[in-house]
């Protein structure tokens, strides 16, 4: 069984996650792990110093210094993500757990899971949580859709209105609710996220981030972005119809 040694940070106030990740990971690439904590501030800076090394952990494999965890990744053939790679995984997770929502809500309020009101409610869930993603930090969501709203570029001010906008649309269409209000918010500023992206992705063939998962995301600004608008468009269209029929 091949052998190695990590050196970490394990005190009273401060136990390194990468450590413990790195541990973790060699585990279960059927490593022997011989683990060695640094369990104050005083023996952490004594082995960066001995070893020349700026961080801690550090994993040593047949008596080679591999490094960190992301180093100990490579070395083992696995992929290291980037910080700023950019990534469908975020709204991907979204729409899931909002589809299992949905189907929940459905099974709960009908007793199947594919009553008539399944793409309602997994919609108006989708409107919610991504709602959500960008009330967490109103001010960086604001600053990435102004690289492509068009609205937004006129006036400033609804950048900080959209995520509450979107987020108050979703909550009633799921609560089918005030549809007289819920409805044409979700029909405007689905319609103006549509055409803004249409014009930035597919007319001036613009490569940006896309600011639906909120002002953090590397998701890219195109197709799943373009859907959500026009799911949106939908969404405000068929609630009123839907409650004239």
């Amino acid at each position: 069984m091949a052998t190695a040694h990590v050196y970490r940070m394990k005190t009273d106030a401060h136990q390194c996650p990468f450590g413990l990740k790195t541990v973790s990971l060699l585990q279960r690439k059927g490593y022997e792990v011989h683990d060695h904590p640094l369990t104050s501030r005083e023996e952490t800076d004594a082995f960066k110093a001995k070893e020349q090394v700026d961080t801690t952990p550090q994993t040593y494999i047949d008596d080679e210094r591999i490094g960190g965890y992301e180093e100990v990744r490579e070395h083992l053939g696995l992929s290291v993500p980037s910080a700023k790679e950019t990534s469908y995984r975020p709204v991907i997770a979204i729409f899931i757990t909002a589809l299992l929502i949905g189907l929940a809500v459905s099974w709960l309020a009908h007793g199947t899971l594919f009553a008539t009101r399944l793409p309602e409610y997994a919609v108006a869930t989708a409107m919610v949580l991504l709602g959500l993603q960008k009330l967490q930090d109103v001010e960086s969501f604001s600053t990435m859709f102004l690289n492509y709203d068009l609205l937004a570029k006129r006036y400033v001010p609804y950048g900080y209105v959209y995520p509450y906008a979107e987020t108050l649309a979703g909550i009633l269409m799921l609560a089918g609710a005030l549809i007289w209000l819920a409805a044409p918010l979700a029909l405007f500023i689905g319609t103006v996220g549509a055409v803004s992206v249409i014009k930035a992705v597919y007319i001036d063939k613009r490569e940006l981030k896309c600011a639906c998962a909120g002002g953090n995301s590397n998701v890219p600004l195109g197709f799943v972005s373009l859907t959500e608008n026009l799911v949106m468009v939908a969404m405000g269209l068929w609630m009123p119809l839907k409650s004239l029929l």
